[in-house]
């Protein structure tokens, strides 16, 4: 795992795609902060540009780096959440202006509790993007073995690192929170 990440590491220093495996399914990844390498995660995936992604990050003590007016209600709801929870705040700041919502200013969270995703953002010390690695529409590949030749051909490193891991996730439910605490279930 060790020399993954160290590989992994280079490539997202330098604007470079990942594939990896996620707390849910195996996704793309570049530095959330990057809008040159979230684009091309875009054309990637052969995805729309005006839908959001997600961004992964290692703890929860990031969040106001990169989210203004954090509502307390979203810190608990992610501190006591058993299942991977990706959390939509309003009012995002200091990441790629491509992976926050055009509509609303809003950016999809998640705090990974992976032990490979959270070691490799602790030592990005950025966020990263997480978005299922298939060309949009199609189905998200859950194990390695799912991912089809075009996309494992088309990112500029594929981590090694639980490939052989057979046990499937789903992806995460999603919860969008408003400033006004208003809470919309988007995925269970």
């Amino acid at each position: 795992m060790h020399n993954d990440i160290k590989k992994a590491l280079e490539v997202l220093r330098n604007g470079g795609v990942i594939l990896y495996p996620t707390d849910t399914i195996w996704g793309l990844g570049c530095d959330a902060t990057n809008e040159e390498a979230v684009q091309r995660i875009y054309e990637i995936k052969q995805r729309a540009d005006h839908k959001s992604m997600i961004i992964l990050m290692d703890n929860i003590n990031r969040l106001p780096s990169f989210v203004n007016d954090i509502p307390d209600v979203a810190y608990d709801v992610i501190e006591f959440s058993e299942k991977p929870l990706t959390i939509i705040l309003e009012d995002a700041k200091a990441l790629a202006k491509n992976v926050i919502n055009k509509d609303d200013g809003s950016v999809a969270i998640r705090i990974t509790k992976e032990k490979f995703t959270q070691q490799l953002i602790q030592q990005f010390k950025k966020p990263i993007v997480s978005t299922s690695a298939n060309i949009s529409g199609d189905p998200s590949p859950a194990i390695f073995d799912e991912i089809s030749d075009k996309i494992i051909s088309s990112v500029d490193y594929v981590v090694e690192y639980r490939q052989n891991d057979l046990s499937k996730s789903t992806p995460s439910g999603i919860l969008k929170i408003g400033k006004n605490l208003s809470i919309t279930i988007i995925r269970k």
